[in-house]
């Protein structure tokens, strides 16, 4: 436990107030505009995650996820060091996890669904025919 309060520490002290409104913006979804405006330190919005169940010691994806869309390597860098070091929990093990942070990217987990057979190809397959509207195709004059 005190590795994961020191990694907050060290991710405080590298938050600016500028930092800390772009943040709070990225996760606007979560926290209600009333909440946010009484969010006035990184101390504070680690508390509010932590309270929501959006930050835990063993659980960093949503901070990683707000710190990648933020554009924030840095930080990302200590969260990832925490995870690999602390956690020991690699890049590897983290792939299914960074595929189901976010619940619209579960769709895209898997094999890609088959093409549909009745259908042409998207594209001539020889080079006498001309594309039409419609996926249809007609052959070239000679």
């Amino acid at each position: 436990m005190a590795e994961y309060r020191s990694l907050l520490e060290e991710l405080a002290q590298n938050i600016t107030a500028e930092d800390l409104e772009q943040l709070k913006s990225a996760c606007k979804e979560d926290i209600p505009s009333e909440e946010s405006e009484a969010i006035a330190t990184s101390h504070h919005w680690f508390a509010f995650l932590e309270k929501h169940s959006k930050l835990d010691r063993d659980n960093l994806s949503y901070i990683e996820h707000i710190f990648e869309i933020s554009r924030r390597p840095d930080l990302l860098t200590m969260v990832v060091q925490y995870r690999t070091q602390v956690l020991k929990i690699s890049e590897e093990d983290e792939v299914d996890t960074k595929l189901t942070r976010i619940p619209s990217a579960k769709k895209y987990k898997g094999e890609p669904p088959p093409l549909p057979l009745d259908r042409d190809p998207p594209y001539p397959q020889g080079r006498d025919r001309v594309p039409l509207a419609g996926g249809r195709y007609r052959e070239r004059p000679h």
